[in-house]
């Protein structure tokens, strides 16, 4: 049983692989009654419950109260799937779950494999010894979100501030899901379940790539210095004499090819490969040019050229610097693409539907064609929400538009008791790796609001003074210890911003030199939007 982080855009299957979808003949029942109906797989629990007509439509009139049932109860999903005496005979098996929403015992064949905890990462269980030729049963067990953490808000002795939880017992703060599930100030309460992300089964032999990491050293228009970076787990017990390939290829045409004899032992390896492309074509963002992409691919191969495994990733070549330095009038923000100051225009980007499958691809492409029309060139991932599917970065990535990424904090401060930091260090681990190869992320923010939350929405007056300061000490530990110190391992050349706003405050008017800010005085305060002709933030 463990968790391994993929950031693998493209997974590609060779004679020694063999990559099967589990997304075909799944059912559902609410937890103990077995009485099973046809589910969509990947999906939820609601869009199930939607499609049999057995809820009412959550967004007309006051049925969201009416769907609320649903958060109470477990829900269980099943399939089976058939295997041949050949595809079992494979040495690797792995099952592969790239999002399970959230609390959730997975059993296959009889054996529990897997005890899912957190929405946002992805879970790689090794099933060589449970596989069977022939039937294969696979049973997912969903825990209700509330009841599972009805002990933990029952035992912590106060109630955190998460105000957009729409529940008199704030338990959203414990699990490691979407926040906006729980309701928000601009949306409707929705706390379901389901395998949200596709389930694949990987049947391969010898050794299996784990991460691929195009690190970009040093970008110029002269050359661009890369360091491929593979981490490769090999299954023998023995040392496997191998050859890794790496290959960079722009718009079809190999720029350049690296060789690399390796000697694979057993466990983990880690093999890197530097490479110098002479005048290369910059990625730009939207607007100042075009958003050149380089494909680049690993292949790891067995002596006599078997390719045992192989992964490959689109990445642009570019220098993306956030300059926030003290000056005369405060503290600067703004950003730097290839040496060049960019006036960012974008948006604050939420979550597309309340029920994430609901979201496809054409959803994905209209929202890029209209950040384009509206001469946007950065779009911000809150930290309500979700960390966005790979084809939302993909789009980013080849439109041009840069994306600033907060982590999955929100407006209320949070435990941070050993238990719940190791969820967040996975979660981070996880994430960092699936989403650094893209040339779109421009920044990562620990979270929204939080700091100025904990400073100035008065909860030192709603709380003892005990758990106030608390919440001061607990936010160190999350957004100024653990978070940036994940970035610096696994993402070192991007900036990380501990909160946003990280220090100004839209009612404190000497605040405003300093870094970011949010102007609640339009909208909350009730001003103009014209006030912001005057009252600038960095």
């Amino acid at each position: 049983m463990g968790l391994y982080a993929a950031a693998l855009s493209a997974l590609g299957q060779s004679p020694a692989s063999q990559v099967l979808h589990l997304d075909k003949g799944w059912s559902f029942s609410e937890g103990g009654k077995d009485k099973w109906q046809e589910a969509t797989v990947p999906g939820t629990v609601h869009q199930d419950l939607l499609r049999l007509k057995l809820l009412p439509d959550p967004f007309f009139g006051t049925n969201e109260q009416q769907v609320q049932w649903v958060e109470d109860k477990d829900w269980e999903y099943r399939t089976s799937f058939t295997l041949t005496q050949e595809q079992v005979a494979h040495s690797g098996a792995l099952l592969e779950f790239k999002g399970l929403d959230t609390y959730a015992d997975v059993y296959l064949n009889g054996s529990l494999i897997l005890k899912a905890e957190n929405m946002f990462v992805g879970y790689e269980v090794p099933v060589k010894e449970v596989l069977r030729a022939g039937e294969n049963r696979l049973n997912i067990y969903f825990y209700s979100p509330i009841n599972k953490t009805l002990p933990q808000w029952d035992s912590n002795g106060f109630d955190y501030p998460a105000d957009n939880d729409h529940h008199d017992k704030h338990t959203s703060v414990f699990t490691r899901k979407a926040p906006y599930h729980y309701g928000w100030d601009w949306g409707i309460r929705m706390v379901g379940c389901g395998v949200w992300r596709p389930i694949e089964l990987k049947l391969f032999e010898v050794a299996d790539i784990k991460d691929y990491y195009v690190r970009q050293l040093s970008i110029s228009r002269n050359k661009a210095e890369i360091s491929n970076e593979l981490e490769v787990y090999s299954i023998e017990d023995t040392d496997t004499q191998a050859e890794v390939v790496f290959t960079c290829s722009l718009k079809g045409q190999e720029v350049m090819v690296n060789k690399v004899p390796v000697v694979l032992t057993p466990g983990k390896n880690l093999v890197k490969s530097d490479m110098t492309i002479l005048n290369p074509s910059l990625w730009m963002p939207h607007g100042w040019g075009e958003a050149t992409l380089y494909d680049f691919k690993t292949e790891v191969r067995k002596a006599g050229g078997q390719v045992i495994d192989q992964v490959s990733c689109r990445s642009g070549l570019r220098t993306v610097r956030v300059v926030n330095e003290e000056d005369k009038d405060g503290k600067s923000f703004y950003f730097e693409v290839n040496g060049i100051p960019l006036f960012a225009k974008g948006a604050n980007y939420i979550p597309s539907d309340i029920i994430l499958n609901n979201v496809k691809e054409e959803d994905y492409r209209r929202l890029f064609r209209n950040v384009k029309a509206a001469n946007m060139n950065m779009i911000r991932i809150w930290g309500g929400g979700i960390y966005e599917e790979d084809y939302f970065y993909q789009l980013a990535d080849e439109n041009g538009i840069l994306v600033w990424q907060d982590f999955m904090f929100a407006c209320t401060s949070y435990p941070s008791d050993p238990a719940f930091l190791n969820l967040v260090e996975q979660e981070a681990h996880y994430n960092i790796r699936r989403l650094r190869n893209h040339a779109s992320i421009a920044m990562w923010c620990g979270n929204n609001e939080i700091i100025e939350a904990i400073k100035y929405w008065g909860w030192d007056k709603k709380f003892s003074k005990e758990v106030h300061q608390g919440m001061f000490t607990g936010y160190n530990k999350l957004f100024r210890t653990l978070l940036p110190n994940k970035v610096k391992e696994l993402d070192p050349d991007r900036f990380y911003l501990h909160s946003s706003p990280d220090s100004a405050n839209w009612g404190r008017p000497e605040s405003w030199g300093w870094g970011d800010s949010h102007y609640w005085g339009v909208w909350y305060g009730v001003q103009p939007f014209e006030v912001l002709d005057t009252r600038l933030p960095r």
